[in-house]
């Protein structure tokens, strides 16, 4: 870990700014902290060894007054901005690592780590992972800056002053930062611990929070009760490590300070007893000894206890140092008359030696309902994926025509395409707030209620609407009413009636429905087609197979292979 590194203005703008005014901060604190010093002398000496009462040092104690109010007014300033440069800098960086993995892909976000997934990891990262940024700036950052600018000012004076006292500074001074990355180094370790912790307790209850209604189905929600107390048994365990870690190192450095600071009043204090130094000198030598140790303590202390935001830095570090690939510029055709075709496609599974899909050859036709069949693991969804342009191909590639004109995928602009795609997931998402604005977020279009409950009533939701104390102002999500996977299901069906996408994609829309509700489902699909949507549907079950104009078989390359043999 750095003490100060870089590539922090490089991707965090924010930090630009308030690095440059921390440093003036620092110059002119550190002209006021000599100025005082100075200014004490010149008001104890002489009424301690002349007599003279305060109304006789009156100058020179109003400027000791202006001096102390200029210090607390720019200590102030410098706390203000540095809360505010924190909020921007963790904003900022929140927002690169977010759409970062974005354009890197759901690919990459489901690659495993050690503590999960990078899907997970930059869960952990965007919530809670960042905020540890915030004693770094507020409280080391500061005293980094004052370290290169009070410190070697106040020796300077000091040297100028006394030039034993200055002697024994440099001397003592090196033990300081000699224990502080000896300390660091343990610290280091720690706060990755805390990290991988928090990311693998993080990992486990979204886990375990979206297989819930499963474990409670077969009776086993109390059995990862044990794990999950283990987990939060290791972070609390991490977390005090570090905290303790912290506190040592303070006191290490305190106690070095103390010491070095005692050498120098010792040694002054003999020679003013045997009238080989001035009372003013000493008194000034012994107000800047302090200042001199101080911003190098507090840059040990401050460090150590923000070292968990600097591992979360170098987490982000390694987020942003992911290149996601190059896209298009062609703006996509209108998928209402458009062809999609895949030409001998394959993309190597991750974590697994096959291909899936492997050399898919098809064709999805316009105003159809297309119907995307085979074995769990064939690469089904990964078919969708491709087309969407979020998975690259290894081998073969997707063209759209339209009209005479055919564009390669990897040409198209994906922020054009993806405006004319629903995309309804077997496991939708339910976003807190109310039923209407559930249904109405993704639509391109502002809908009154009586075309969305037109719409429900076509997807059988309005069933569900009926149920609820407030129809279409009952509170879903968190902090609201939980719906059921096939509540959510006949919900995005709807969305996908309302939002007119030309291209509609279902992941097995009639799982999780009785016999009644999925006929009702099978109606809307053909409603749709009728009405001109392109229909894609990933189909296990043979009525919305036998509901498909087309139906695309997709293989991986061991069944390909056993099918060549």
């Amino acid at each position: 870990m750095k003490p100060f590194d870089p590539q922090l203005l490089k991707v965090a703008a924010p930090a630009r700014g308030y690095v440059i005014l921390t440093t003036v901060f620092g110059v002119a604190t550190a002209g006021l902290v000599i100025a005082q010093a100075l200014l004490i002398a010149a008001v104890l000496a002489p009424v301690i060894s002349q007599g003279k009462t305060l109304t006789d040092v009156r100058t020179p104690l109003i400027w000791l007054g202006v001096v102390v109010l200029m210090r607390a007014l720019i200590a102030g300033l410098s706390e203000r901005y540095a809360h505010r440069a924190a909020i921007k800098v963790i904003v900022e960086l929140r927002r690169k690592v977010i759409e970062r993995a974005v354009a890197l892909g759901p690919r990459w976000l489901s690659a495993p780590t050690t503590t999960g997934s990078n899907g997970l990891d930059v869960v952990t990262l965007a919530t809670r992972g960042l905020d540890d940024l915030k004693p770094y700036f507020v409280r080391y950052l500061p005293q980094l800056l004052l370290t290169a600018t009070v410190t070697p000012a106040a020796l300077a004076v000091i040297f100028g002053l006394d030039i034993i006292s200055a002697i024994i500074i440099i001397v003592t001074i090196p033990l300081v930062p000699i224990f502080m990355i000896l300390v660091g180094q343990l610290t280091q370790k720690t706060s990755e611990r805390r990290l991988a912790a928090m990311s693998r307790l993080g990992a486990q209850v979204l886990d375990l929070i979206t297989g819930l209604p499963t474990l409670r189905a077969f009776g086993r929600e109390i059995g990862p009760v044990k794990r999950v107390k283990e987990l939060g048994d290791a972070y609390t365990n991490s977390t005090m490590r570090t905290l303790r870690v912290a506190f040592l190192s303070g006191m290490i450095l305190e106690l070095l300070t103390t010491l070095s600071v005692a050498l120098v009043a010792v040694g002054i204090g003999m020679r003013l007893v045997y009238g080989h130094s001035e009372l003013q000198i000493a008194l000034a030598v012994i107000m800047l000894a302090p200042e001199v140790y101080l911003p190098i303590r507090n840059v040990g202390t401050h460090f150590h206890a923000s070292t968990n935001g600097i591992a979360a830095f170098n987490a982000a570090l390694g987020v942003l140092s992911h290149t996601p690939k190059t896209t298009g510029t062609t703006t996509a055709p209108d998928l209402t008359s458009t062809t999609i075709t895949f030409e001998s496609v394959s993309v190597r599974a991750p974590e697994r030696d096959l291909l899936a899909p492997a050399q898919l050859n098809a064709t999805i036709h316009p105003g159809h309902i297309t119907a995307l069949v085979g074995h769990s693991g064939s690469g089904k969804t990964t078919t969708v994926l491709t087309m969407l342009g979020l998975v690259e191909l290894d081998a073969g590639r997707i063209t759209l025509t339209h009209d005479t004109t055919t564009h390669a995928l990897t040409d198209i602009d994906p922020t054009t395409l993806w405006p004319q795609v629903a995309w309804l997931t077997q496991r939708a998402a339910l976003p807190p707030g109310t039923l209407r604005n559930a249904l109405t977020e993704d639509t391109r279009t502002q809908a009154s209620d009586n075309e969305l409950l037109a719409a429900a009533q076509q997807s059988g939701f309005d069933e569900v609407i009926n149920e609820l104390p407030n129809g279409l102002d009952t509170l879903v999500g968190v902090g609201g009413i939980g719906l059921s996977v096939g509540q959510r299901q006949r919900l995005t069906l709807t969305k996908a009636l309302l939002a007119q996408a030309p291209v509609v994609i279902l992941d097995e829309p009639t799982a999780h429905l009785d016999a009644a509700t999925e006929q009702r489902v099978l109606t809307t699909l053909t409603q749709l087609k009728n009405n001109g949507h392109t229909v894609i549907v990933i189909a296990h079950r043979a009525s919305l197979i036998a509901l498909a104009d087309h139906v695309i078989t997709v293989h991986n390359s061991t069944e390909v292979t056993h099918a060549n043999d």
